[in-house]
């Protein structure tokens, strides 16, 4: 008599599925436990002086400011209308470059990359480089004073925008036009993509579109450092999300405190004007990016 191999009980599937889904319940919930702000702000910086050989007169001050400097800064964001207080660190890096016309300083900025850094533990967020360089260059004319014994540059707010083609002077909800929505970032989905990946093993995108607008406070600490903080205004906008759990409106605020917004210029040679070439220099000239682990 032949034996015949029994299938699994279907109670016994029943028990395995149930585990896998309560593993993988797990693993998400502690993915999104959130972390407070850090005691250790990202700035400012700390251990710098003035220089004593910086010029007395600003048409001297201009001419030895004008060069190529290397950008960083940080913008600490809140959103608080998520289940848990949503916290992120934008951390950008490009070039800058100050130059003297007309008896004016002007500033030009251009972004190469960018880093999220979240608060919920073990959860991962980026967008592409290429989405980063997409953003048109800025230029503005700079204010220059001297104030209480050291020079000040003030930069005034150039909205640029990101992922969408309009006008920036205009508030984005104006502009949310479907035939105005690129893709940068060529992945064939609408805006720019933000990548997430929870707990190693969930994976998702949100498709956004920004308009940039930021404002500068700095302090001259010598002819190749210059440093403050940002003010951000920037207007965000969800077009939609690879999952549905991500398809959700977003409203980050700007953490009140400048040192947790700083930004530093370093001058750094023409030829450096790359993010793989700035990579390399990145520990040398900057701080180690903030985190909340």
């Amino acid at each position: 008599m032949f034996m015949t191999k029994k299938k699994p009980a279907k109670s016994v599937l029943y028990i395995i599925v149930a585990l896998l889904a309560l593993f993988l319940f797990f693993m998400v919930r502690k993915s999104m436990e959130t972390s407070p702000w850090p005691e250790e702000t990202p700035g400012p910086l700390t251990g710098e002086i003035v220089s004593p050989d910086l010029p007395v007169t600003r048409e001297a001050v201009m001419e030895l400011l004008s060069g190529h400097y290397a950008h960083y800064d940080v913008v600490s964001y809140e959103d608080v209308t998520t289940r848990a207080p949503m916290r992120t660190f934008i951390i950008s890096y490009g070039f800058s470059e100050l130059f003297v016309k007309e008896g004016k300083l002007y500033q030009t900025n251009r972004f190469v990359h960018a880093e999220q850094v979240l608060n919920q533990k073990n959860t991962t967020s980026h967008i592409s480089e290429k989405a980063v360089q997409s953003m048109e260059s800025t230029t503005a004319e700079v204010e220059l004073e001297y104030v209480d014994g050291v020079w000040r540059i003030s930069r005034p707010a150039t909205p640029v925008l990101m992922g969408i083609a309009g006008d920036a002077s205009r508030p984005l909800s104006d502009n949310r036009d479907e035939s105005a929505i690129k893709d940068p970032d060529e992945d064939g989905f609408p805006g720019v993509s933000v990548h997430l990946n929870i707990s190693g093993f969930l994976t998702g995108e949100i498709y956004i579109i920004r308009r940039e607008i930021f404002e500068y406070d700095l302090q001259v600490f010598s002819e190749d450092l210059i440093a403050g903080h940002v003010r951000d205004y920037s207007e965000q906008l969800v077009l939609g999300a690879s999952r549905s759990f991500l398809n959700r409106p977003s409203h980050n605020i700007q953490h009140p405190d400048p040192a947790m917004n700083p930004i530093i210029l370093r001058r750094v040679p023409e030829e450096i004007d790359s993010w793989e070439e700035l990579e390399q220099l990145r520990d040398e000239l900057f701080p180690q990016p903030p985190s909340f682990y």
